[in-house]
Formats: structure tokens, C-alpha cells, sequence
């Protein structure tokens, strides 16, 4: 099949697209507001963007309740830090609790049943149970294009440079970070998720370090 992205005319019950830029990393963000309010929320549209220095981002769509946008962008951009947990395979019914439309101002780790620790370069805590989580300083949000009909809807793309970064010595082997001893959770199309069930090597032939 083929139909047009602007005409969406692709006669399914839902867009497919989400369901085709597949597995999506999550990104669990956990940010402070600027009284020090706790927020915690997960993003599939995720991932890193450098490397020298180290760069992610994460990326918003439209309105939030009682916000004119999502609170981890406003948290971020508000106070200028955020971290990214890593979300394991045993803490996907926790993430699925912190997708839950709250107030500003409440505390999802608490509704999840988590613990906030402290880090060590930014003041939002990190998660204690994920086995990896990234302190990162803001850098800055790029606004997308608003559609013609669907200007509520339109996205944004919160960019941050990692400046401290926690590793559970758990998932560490032979010096090398073992993805399947924690299982990292991605997300699918409609309410679909997987997690790593099997990796393999593939060596590039002009570069044997990996």
C-alpha cells in the first residue's frame, strides 16, 4: 500500500506510523519544577544525537492538561537540567503508571512506587531502580512545523548535553555493558511494547574494536 503522510488516506483504524519507526528507546525523564516538585515521564520519541560532547534528546507533541505543554519540557527549560532513566524490562508496569495525566505538580514516582535518589551534577533525582540514568544540563527546544489543522497538535524537541552518567556495576561483564541483563524496553506502534531478547555481533570490516 501507499498513501499520503498530509492526507493520512491510508483507510486503517489508526495511523501507522508510530507502528513503522520501530523499536523507539524511552526515555524516562525526571525533572524538578521550580519549587522543587518532583516530575516523572517516559518518551518514545527519544534517543542520543552526539557523542562529542555527548548530546540526547526528547520529543513533545501538542498540549497537557492543565499545561500549555508537556511538564518535562517545562521543568527542563525552566530550571535548565533533566535525567534520563533507563526503563528495564522488570520496571515496565512502573513506566506504564508514570504515562497516567496528572496535575502539575505531582509526583509520579511516588505514584509509581519508586525511589528518587540524588545525583550527582543536576538537582532532579534519578530513579533508583533503573540500572542506568544520564544527568544532562539543558541545551535547548527547536519547534517544529505546526500542520494546517492539527496546530494543538504540534511537537517539540528538547535537547540536552549528558554530564554525568550512573551504571548499575550489575549489568556491567567483561568490561562491556551487558544488554541483556537488564532487558532495556522499547516502544512499538498502538499500545505495543518489546524489550532485547537476543543480541549478536555484526563487526564492521574496517573497524575490529567492537
Amino acid at each position: 500500500m501507499f498513501y499520503d503522510a498530509a492526507k493520512r488516506d491510508h483507510g486503517l483504524p489508526q495511523d501507522p506510523l508510530k507502528a513503522l519507526i520501530v523499536p523507539r528507546p524511552i526515555g524516562w525523564i525526571s525533572t524538578m519544577d521550580a519549587q522543587g516538585r518532583v516530575n516523572l515521564a517516559p518518551y518514545s520519541f527519544y534517543n542520543g544525537v552526539g557523542e562529542f560532547p555527548p548530546m540526547v534528546y526528547f520529543s513533545t507533541t501538542g498540549t497537557y492538561g492543565d499545561t500549555p505543554t508537556k511538564h518535562s519540557r517545562m521543568n527542563a527549560e525552566q530550571t535548565g537540567e533533566f535525567v534520563v532513566n533507563m526503563v528495564s524490562a522488570e520496571l515496565a508496569e512502573q513506566m506504564n503508571v508514570t504515562t497516567t495525566m496528572v496535575a502539575f505538580g505531582v509526583d509520579e514516582l511516588k505514584l509509581a512506587g519508586l525511589t528518587a535518589v540524588p545525583c550527582q551534577f543536576v538537582k532532579p533525582p534519578r530513579v533508583k531502580e533503573s540500572p542506568v540514568a544520564l544527568e544532562c544540563k539543558y541545551w535547548r527546544t527547536i519547534e517544529m512545523p505546526a500542520e494546517k489543522g492539527h496546530e494543538g497538535k504540534r511537537g517539540s524537541v528538547v535537547f540536552g548535553q549528558v554530564v554525568g552518567i550512573h551504571i548499575d556495576d550489575s549489568i556491567i561483564k567483561d568490561g562491556r555493558i551487558d544488554t541483556l541483563a537488564f532487558k532495556p524496553v522499547a516502544r512499538l506502534g498502538y499500545s505495543e511494547y518489546t524489550t532485547t531478547e537476543n543480541v549478536w555481533r555484526m563487526r564492521r570490516p574496517d573497524d575490529p574494536r567492537y
